[in-house]
């Protein structure tokens, strides 16, 4: 009996393993004597179960990975994303083609204009220029947003400019007004009648003014004295006529009122600039002194304007101050208007355009000399709470009338050799382009008592209308590619060689 219940809870013992593990107990008597491999059975089951898993989990994580490939590749990038030529070439494998990307027409290309940052009057950043050194760049001013760049040209540099525009030659600077009294002394408009300036427009002298003839005359320089104030006036009048021309007599009253007092009936200053001093310009572009070039890629390191921009702006104007020259507050660049064009963007051919201004986003004015006495540049109403055109008078004395009021001006700067002021002529119209002309950003330059003054200003010169702008930059290029007989990687060019007054 006792042998018989051993071997019952042997038997026992085998049948729980077995079925522990998912093998089903061999039915024998003899289980005492024949040993199972118990390990080996169950092992193998679970590798298996174990090896299914994996290969389900590694097809998982390529699944996915292949998602994230084509759902975020090179396929979806941003017209404005251009691959590198490091992974994009003529090489590439065609099971992996390089994505094709359209390349913007010229017009469609952005030049995109960027503005520094003042954070506050006095605050101190750092600019590298190119150079070795780091550069410090102050806040002077917030309304007009104005910097000061110490050490921007050395001695030698600004010694090398101030030669070249004496090699040049030097002319006496022509007084330019916006508006202009009959009452005013050496001006040549002056000396003429008004019988002479109607035989001045009556460009086919029947005796008749047609619109034709004044709009062509305000577009030649012969015609710059006419303001795009006075030209609205004219035509005015002359649409008010049923016949569509201007007699003598008609000529007379129109022109009366164009000339008359209509800003004194309405309160405002009339602006009367007045400057003396002598000027040139000089070329920065290839072929140029190797001076001129450095000091034009430190205006683009500066400003971080387009290089294309700044190639195409005006030349380099340099201007020398003797004892006693000045030059009355004013705005270096125009308010956009819808009766008159950018003169640097006359390529273009802005038809409708009654008159040609200055359009300058930005000033970058370099002093090239130490001045003993006097010369100051003078902001009158830098950093106003307001800006009120009637404040400009105090006392009977207009602030822009820097012979008389230049100590009076709310900041005024003394030239020290080598320093650079960078000048944001107009505001930001929000979305990257430029905007109304900054009226803080009226100034002008005291009178030297003693020593020599001189000062070279480089101006950006940006059309209001972005697509006017591009259309120029795309002819600009044309015309360059047609004058070289470069199909491909045309060089840079300034419109200056096209348009050179040397």
């Amino acid at each position: 009996m006792e042998v018989d219940m051993e071997n019952i809870q042997e038997h026992l013992l085998h049948e729980e393993d077995c079925h522990v593990g998912g093998i089903a107990p061999p039915r024998s008597r003899s289980t005492r004597h024949m040993p199972v491999q118990r390990s080996s059975i169950c092992s193998r089951a679970y590798f298996v179960v174990v090896m299914v898993f994996f290969h389900v989990y590694i097809l998982n994580v390529i699944a996915l990975l292949m998602y994230v490939h084509y759902n975020n590749g090179p396929g979806d990038l941003r017209s404005g994303d251009r691959p590198s030529s490091s992974s994009v070439g003529d090489g590439d494998s065609p099971l992996n083609p390089a994505p094709r990307v359209r390349e913007p027409r010229e017009e469609e290309q952005s030049f995109r204009l960027p503005r520094i940052e003042g954070i506050r009057v006095g605050h101190v950043q750092p600019v590298s220029l190119g150079s070795d050194r780091t550069h410090k760049m102050k806040t002077l001013s917030l309304k007009p947003l104005l910097f000061e760049v110490p050490g921007f040209l050395s001695e030698e540099e600004c010694r090398v400019v101030v030669q070249l525009a004496q090699l040049k030659g030097l002319m006496e600077s022509q007084m330019t007004t916006a508006s202009r009294r009959q009452g005013e002394a050496n001006h040549p408009l002056l000396s003429l009648s008004t019988e002479e300036v109607f035989s001045l427009l009556d460009l086919n002298q029947d005796g008749l003014l047609q619109k034709q003839e004044i709009v062509s005359h305000s577009r030649s320089r012969d015609g710059t004295w006419l303001s795009p104030d006075n030209l609205r006036q004219i035509l005015t009048g002359l649409e008010a006529c049923s016949t569509g021309t201007l007699d003598l007599e008609e000529f007379k009253h129109v022109y009366d009122v164009s000339q008359g007092s209509g800003n004194e009936q309405s309160g405002k200053p009339r602006s009367h600039f007045k400057q003396r001093n002598k000027q040139t310009g000089l070329y920065q572009g290839l072929g140029s002194h190797h001076v001129l070039q450095t000091l034009r890629r430190r205006v683009i390191s500066l400003t971080r304007a387009p290089t294309a921009l700044v190639d195409t702006s005006e030349l380099l104007q340099v201007f020398a101050f003797e004892p006693g020259d000045f030059s009355d507050a004013h705005h270096d660049s125009s308010p956009p208007h819808a009766d008159t064009a950018c003169s640097h963007t006359r390529l273009a051919g802005n038809a409708s355009a009654l008159a040609e201004v200055s359009c300058r986003y930005l000033t970058v004015l370099i002093y090239l000399s130490s001045v003993e006495e006097g010369g100051e540049t003078a902001f009158p109403v830098a950093d106003n709470r307001t800006y009120d055109e009637l404040a400009l008078v105090q006392d009977g004395v207009d602030l822009t009338d820097t012979r008389k009021t230049c100590a009076r001006g709310n900041l005024r700067i003394k030239p020290t050799a080598g320093t650079a002021l960078l000048l944001y002529n107009h505001l930001s119209d929000g979305h990257g382009w430029m905007g109304e002309l900054d009226e803080y950003s009226l100034h002008g330059d005291c009178p030297v008592k003693r020593g020599l003054k001189w000062v070279a200003n480089s101006w950006v010169n940006v059309d209001p209308d972005y697509q006017q702008q591009a259309r120029y930059q795309r002819l600009v290029a044309e015309r360059h590619r047609a004058d070289s007989g470069m199909e491909e990687q045309p060089q840079p060019l300034s419109h200056f060689d096209l348009h050179q007054d040397l």
